[in-house]
């Protein structure tokens, strides 16, 4: 079969679970930002930062190096199972260790008041580090319906537990009728921490996708290599700085907020803005998870083809080229696109089209990457990404104070801008690909050149189809199959 039509398929059905399933689980933002004052919307923002950058600690890359250990001579079944109980023993070690420390957790984070929240999310990043490996196998066994599935189960329950919170027990407590259903919900619903309903809502989806993965841990009976695990780890240990490094530019920005600003309120109001303005840039990224889940196996299954650089050097130019539609799609229809989040968020609106160039350069580095995961030098992946790092703590301190929002997301671009270019100019030198360099940087500037053409002409959403087509049209005359000359 056609590899890239292999890929396609693929992605086609995970498309399933992260596009679709990622749209639904959207609607939850209208949903927050129509009822949630901006400052409790940064509540929601902040936390999920905190989130994210602990979840990169607690799967420490072991997802990729799973892959990576399944195409050696190892039994699969061993790098399976050695995959989970490492995984068990450390996700077990955290909440051991967050029981241990959790007031004083609250204390410094500021949410003395709020422990519960922490509680919850301590054991929602332990359901979820402990169905990354499933996750990852039922995508090494190429079952994608399987794992579109339980993604969509998960997502699902969390959207209609937060339906059910937020608005059902709302309009009951609301309506208080004394009836049966009011008397059932007020013995467990307060109103006036509905905030606190979000986060309930993820750890019951995370606990319940996770029992339907249970029975994928019958792998632990091949038992713990640890010889292969002290292997595991040294390739893994970079990719950890990596995915840590690489967390930092979409996180820290949302870490720093409240303490960038004299006015704690004022600060999360502007992070809430920021969150739900972030969410409409996060469109390309939905689409680069997509990629991924599909592009992980497909890469390392493809690397002993004689023809494996060719079809990188294609997959890289037909994902820019879907990503610019997607960034000056989104742009071009802004106008509607903007009664995605509450009118009360809407003056956040100019970061989008930073963001959506920040998250086009992520997925670009993302396909550069796999030349250090191929070769095992993950060590340059580390030092790309920390670079990376650097460049998201310096900016952020220096630009949030000056231009709040703007510096914020300016910063997620220069974070990100570095280690692309890095990653391309070593990439050369150890694992050259003939990429079409010219096309891959001409895409992204033609996108941003025509959605200029429309901001600063404040063209009509009829002119800005044409524009959109226009663009597409320039596209088939460009990759327009080449007639061989007849000799």
């Amino acid at each position: 079969m056609n590899p890239l039509k292999k890929l396609l398929g693929q992605t086609a059905i995970y498309g399933l679970s992260s596009i679709i399933g990622r749209l639904l689980n959207y609607l939850l933002v209208p949903l927050y930002t129509y009822t949630l004052p901006a400052a409790e919307y940064g509540t929601v923002t902040e936390l999920y930062a905190y989130v994210a950058v602990v979840f990169a600690f607690l799967t420490y890359g072991m997802e990729t190096t799973f892959f990576r250990f399944s195409e050696t001579e190892v039994k699969k079944e061993k790098v399976y199972s050695t995959s989970l109980i490492s995984l068990l023993i450390s996700s077990l070690f955290f909440i051991v260790l967050f029981s241990v420390f959790k007031t004083k957790i609250a204390s410094g984070l500021g949410y003395e008041a709020h422990l519960n929240y922490l509680i919850w999310f301590a054991y929602i990043l332990f359901f979820d580090a402990l169905s990354s490996i499933p996750f990852a196998g039922l995508r090494r066994e190429e079952k994608a319906i399987r794992f579109a599935v339980l993604k969509l189960l998960n997502i699902g329950l969390n959207i209609g537990l937060n339906l059910f919170f937020i608005l059902y027990c709302t309009r009951v407590i609301k309506e208080n009728d004394g009836g049966m259903m009011y008397r059932f919900v007020n013995s467990f619903f307060n109103q006036e921490y509905l905030v606190g309903y979000i986060f309930l809502s993820n750890l019951i989806a995370s606990g319940v996708t996770l029992i339907f993965l249970l029975p994928t841990y019958k792998f632990l009976k091949a038992g713990f290599d640890f010889e292969l695990w002290k292997k595991m780890l040294r390739y893994t240990w970079p990719i950890l700085v990596v995915s840590i490094a690489g967390i930092i530019p979409v996180s820290l920005d949302k870490i720093l907020f409240p303490h960038l600003f004299s006015n704690s309120e004022e600060a999360m109001t502007y992070l809430g803005i920021y969150g739900a303005n972030a969410k409409i840039a996060v469109i390309m990224v939905l689409f680069i998870q997509t990629f991924r889940y599909a592009a992980d196996p497909f890469f390392f299954g493809e690397a002993n083809n004689k023809d494996a650089q060719k079809t990188y050097a294609l997959v890289m130019k037909w994902f820019v080229i879907a990503g610019s539609f997607i960034f000056l799609g989104t742009l071009l229809f802004l106008d509607l696109i903007q009664y995605f989040i509450g009118s009360s968020y809407r003056s956040g609106l100019g970061i989008v089209p930073i963001l959506l160039m920040a998250n086009l350069l992520l997925g670009i580095y993302y396909n550069l990457s796999f030349w250090y995961k191929l070769t095992d030098k993950t060590i340059y992946g580390a030092w790309f990404s920390l670079s990376g790092a650097a460049i998201a703590i310096v900016s952020n301190i220096l630009l949030i104070p000056l231009w709040g929002m703007y510096g914020a997301a300016w910063s997620v671009l220069f974070a990100y801008l570095l280690p692309t270019l890095l990653s391309y100019f070593f990439g050369r030198k150890y694992f050259p690909i003939p990429y079409e360099v010219l096309r891959i940087v001409f895409y992204p500037l033609a996108a941003v050149a025509v959605y200029a053409l429309s901001y600063f002409l404040n063209t009509s959403i009829y002119f800005n189809v044409l524009l959109f087509g226009f663009f597409f049209v320039l596209m088939l005359m460009l990759e327009r199959p080449k007639k061989k000359l007849e000799t």
